[in-house]
Formats: structure tokens, C-alpha cells, sequence
């Protein structure tokens, strides 16, 4: 398996294609990516058979800015039979990923993809039983073992791979999917929460989010960011012009 397929924003390849080409460049591990606009992902196949696996082992997924997930993949499954997409699939897996911690199903963060990715959901549970039964997934999930992973680039067409579960995003898609609290006074809350999980590893959250911490935010109105501090029960500073949200200011 000598490629490496990059999930990204859309509009933003070119930009993930140069990325991981220079930190690629700097370890040694040449290739080159193939690009193709506004598909919300990258491939970037190396020269070497090997150097994939090499890639996303040595190169931290942490020092990569445009890149939302990485996984090495081998070559691609093309007309898969509608009657069996399964049996090429584990095929495909088999004496690459031995005991894998968990699957996913997955497609490029498209407008063109959101029909592909309602069959990627419901196609998850027949192939997890499949590639449990062959051996390439361990019969529990575990976040010890690789991430075996599934890329549908069109319905039957799609790569097949994996990721080291200590180098690679820990959300489906490389999205984070968070909630949006009801009380919350404007989705800016969001960005913030996701900065956290992004920049803050989850055992540390206890320390570097404690309880009873400063902090100010400028350009506060209407409080989205206030409201995701103080939820963390810190004393916050918040600095605009505008009305903060009245829940806000009653919590002193």
C-alpha cells in the first residue's frame, strides 16, 4: 500500500496536496499528489511500496493544518458487484489489518456525497460482521488497534485501508460532530468547543480547563465563546460593544 489518502475541506486540496508533499519531502518519503478540485480529499502516492504506512506512522497527523483524516489505502475497487460489495471489500483487507479496533465508512465532505454517505451508514453494520468473521476486525472496538477505514469515492468505487488510532483524527470524516446546546446564545460556541478537542488532548481537559480559571473574550457579543467558558465554570471577561445574551450576564 503505497498511498495515502488525505481527507480535506473542499476548495482547500491544493493547499492539503502541497502540505503533506513538503512534510512527506522533509522525511524522505517522496511521491506525488493527485488533485482534484473542490473533492474534499487527496491522494498522495509514494514511490516506494511501503512508504505509506511509513508516512502516517512517522509524520504527526498534529502538525498538519489542512488535512481533516489520513489513511494509507491500496489500489482502487472499481464496479463493485451490487449483489456483493462485501466480498471484494474483505478480500482487499485481508493480510493487511489483523484485528482492527474499529470501522468506518466514509466519503468525501461533498454536496454530491450526502446520498452516498446514507448507504455508507447503513452498508457499516453487514461489513463489520464480514470483516469480524475474516478476522480483519477484532470482535470489540477497541482504540488500541488501527482504524480500518472504507472510502467511497462513488457508489462502488472506493478505497480500502487504515489508520493508526494514536496518529490520525478520532472523528468519523475527520469532523467533529458536536451538539449545539439549546441555551447556547449564537454557534460561535462550537468553534471553541472544537478548538478544544482539536488542541487540548481529553486527559488533560481537567487541568487546562479547570474550574475556576480566567479568561476574556474580545469581541464577545453575543457570548458564544463566554457561554462555553463559563459552562467550564470559569470567570470570564467579556469585551464588545454589543448586548450580551441576558442568560449570560445573570450568571454575575
Amino acid at each position: 500500500m503505497n498511498k495515502v489518502v488525505l481527507l480535506c475541506r473542499p476548495g482547500f486540496e491544493k493547499e492539503c496536496a502541497a502540505e503533506i508533499t513538503d512534510k512527506a519531502g522533509q522525511r524522505e518519503i517522496f511521491g506525488f499528489a493527485r488533485v482534484k478540485e473542490n473533492a474534499g480529499y487527496v491522494i498522495y502516492e509514494c514511490y516506494q511500496p511501503d512508504d505509506g504506512d511509513k508516512l502516517i506512522r512517522e509524520l504527526p497527523f498534529s502538525s498538519l493544518i489542512f488535512a481533516r483524516q489520513w489513511f494509507v489505502v491500496g489500489e482502487l475497487l472499481q464496479h463493485l458487484p451490487p449483489e456483493d460489495r462485501i466480498t471484494p471489500i474483505v478480500g482487499m483487507l485481508q493480510g493487511v489489518v489483523e484485528k482492527g479496533g474499529e470501522l468506518r465508512v466514509e466519503v468525501a465532505d461533498t454536496n454530491e456525497s450526502k446520498e452516498l454517505l446514507k448507504f455508507c451508514r447503513k452498508f457499516t453494520v453487514p461489513l463489520r460482521a464480514a470483516l469480524r468473521d475474516a478476522g480483519v476486525l477484532a470482535n470489540y472496538e477497541t482504540p488500541k488497534r488501527p482504524v480500518v477505514h472504507v472510502f467511497f469515492i462513488a457508489p462502488g468505487c472506493c478505497y480500502t485501508g487504515y489508520s493508526y488510532s494514536n496518529n490520525n483524527s478520532p472523528f468519523y470524516m475527520g469532523i467533529p460532530r458536536l451538539k449545539f446546546p439549546a441555551d447556547a446564545p449564537s454557534r460561535s460556541t462550537l468553534k471553541l468547543e472544537e478548538a478544544f478537542h482539536v488542541f487540548i488532548p481529553a486527559d488533560e481537559w481537567d487541568e487546562r480547563l479547570a474550574n475556576g480559571m480566567w479568561a476574556v473574550d474580545l469581541g464577545a457579543c453575543p457570548g458564544g465563546w463566554t457561554y462555553q467558558l463559563v459552562k467550564r465554570n470559569m470567570w470570564v471577561y467579556s469585551v464588545d460593544n454589543g448586548p450580551m445574551a441576558q442568560s449570560l450576564m445573570d450568571t454575575g
